[in-house]
């Protein structure tokens, strides 16, 4: 007779250590199957932009290699869920299914129905808090609802929340065999994650991805970067920040263990309010589905937003003149990441100097980001545009020259993506247009030619923006 089985769901927690689910399954006495399901078919869950896939690829890859070594195995199929999930269960005899919660409408959706039809089977079912400090329903205002400012947020989330010790990854653990008339498996390269024809991603770093270097990547920040993270973390020039988003978003390593491993060292004060930050724009999600394509900001549904295919396309290659948005735009498309400063710049750059919908910018980054997470695009793109939780005000509009010459001084930046810039002085580096023809000559820089010109002047679009973000409070 087949032994009964615990059927571990893997989806944004591809780790082993403090992860709930896998732990249950593995408290649960049962032979463990461990799943993905790669679901291009619910269209009421967004899709990865195809740089998350690329990065999605690494993490899978590291995590068989993780369970290889506990002598089990990642079995990965392709199709929809609710139609998979079940199917798996019933042929493999599964007394136990479990997974870690997502905050989409349309994720939980999913797993409300899915709990529904397996609980009809017979099957026990249990989803856990894998993905976040506390949950949005364990905090919220006196009032009630959900928290809308950030501050508040941040102020009952340190007296409320109590930090424990992350569960330790398993040692050992006992799997089952795929059941012979289960779903048919696929390997990785099976999946196609991968661009080929062309291979937009060569550029990108290479050897990412995985539980351990998330570890690893902690531990040398925590060590060599934390106590100057106040400082540094904005400085385009210098690796002052974690790099641990793409990690956090694929569940690689979970927030609980980067705060616990934070919390009392010098420096992390700041850092763990970032690290809030990220809850923050989880919990607006969780009030707020429609996050992404709806302005949090009602009066901003009359806002007058331009679109034009041209100024989109000079700022989304890096071609709008100004050097700082271009290096963060480059960046991006070079190598799937970019500095949050960066962000913050050439966010501010496309909806309050060029006026276009925050929605096109948010669509350009699920698309580009390795890191692309619903929750964080969304909230903190409404909130450089003016109409998000929170936002910055509409009257704070990022001068691109001044961005660039306080967060990258020495035009490091700027130099590294945007080679054409690499012969000007410091003194024109962020506003090679105000450069003499003699300095121009010798840094053999046209403008017009190699470099564009600036695509609009900055003092006449802060007025027009300005003008039309008063119209709104007429």
């Amino acid at each position: 007779m087949t032994k009964p089985k615990a059927l571990l769901w893997f989806r944004n927690d591809l780790r082993l250590g403090d992860n709930p689910a896998l732990y249950a399954a593995c408290e649960s006495g049962f032979d463990l199957l461990c799943v993905y399901i790669h679901d291009v078919e619910d269209k009421a869950i967004r899709p990865r932009g195809a740089a998350s896939l690329w990065r999605l690829d690494k993490a899978l890859r590291a995590l068989k290699t993780d369970l290889a070594r506990l002598g089990g195995e990642l079995h990965l199929v392709r199709g929809s869920a609710e139609a998979l999930l079940p199917e798996l269960a019933e042929a493999s005899g599964a007394a136990k299914i479990v997974w870690n919660r997502r905050y989409g409408s349309g994720e939980i959706a999913q797993d409300k129905r899915l709990k529904a039809k397996l609980r009809e089977a017979g099957r026990e079912v249990e989803s856990f808090n894998g993905a976040l400090l506390m949950e949005p329903w364990e905090i919220a205002p006196k009032s009630g609802g959900a928290f809308k400012v950030f501050s508040p947020f941040w102020r009952a989330f340190q007296t409320r929340f109590s930090p424990h010790t992350p569960l330790p990854a398993p040692k050992q653990a006992r799997f089952g065999a795929w059941p012979a008339k289960g779903p048919a498996r696929l390997s990785i390269d099976q999946l196609g994650l991968l661009p080929t024809r062309p291979d937009w991603a060569a550029t990108f770093k290479q050897d990412v991805g995985g539980e351990a270097a998330a570890v690893h990547e902690l531990s040398n920040f925590l060590d060599e970067r934390l106590e100057d993270y106040a400082i540094m973390r904005d400085r385009l020039d210098q690796s002052g920040t974690s790099h641990l988003s793409a990690a956090l978003h694929f569940g690689e390593i979970s927030p609980r263990q980067v705060y616990v491993a934070a919390a009392g060292r010098k420096g992390a004060d700041k850092f763990l309010s970032e690290l809030g930050w990220r809850e923050f724009s989880k919990h607006l999600l969780f009030a707020n589905p429609d996050l992404a394509t709806r302005d949090f900001n009602a009066r901003f549904k009359t806002f007058p937003w331009g679109h034009d295919e041209n100024a989109l396309k000079s700022w989304q290659s890096g071609r709008t003149g100004y050097p700082v948005v271009d290096a963060g735009m480059r960046q991006l498309w070079r190598t799937g990441t970019m500095h949050n400063r960066a962000r913050m710049i050439t966010a501010s750059f496309l909806t309050k100097h060029l006026l276009i919908d925050w929605r096109e910018g948010e669509e350009w980054f699920w698309d580009t980001l390795v890191d692309a997470d619903l929750a964080n695009n969304a909230a903190s793109w409404q909130w450089v545009a003016g109409c998000g939780a929170d936002a910055a005000p509409y009257f704070r509009i990022f001068n691109p020259v001044l961005q660039g010459e306080k967060f990258d001084p020495e035009g490091a930046y700027v130099r590294r993506y945007c080679p054409e810039l690499k012969g000007m002085p410091n003194k024109y580096i962020h506003k090679p247009w105000t450069a003499p023809a003699s300095v121009l000559a010798e840094a053999n820089l046209r403008l017009g030619v190699d470099y564009p010109k600036p695509m609009v002047e900055h003092d006449f679009a802060r007025r027009r923006a300005l003008e039309a973000f008063a119209s709104l409070t007429a």
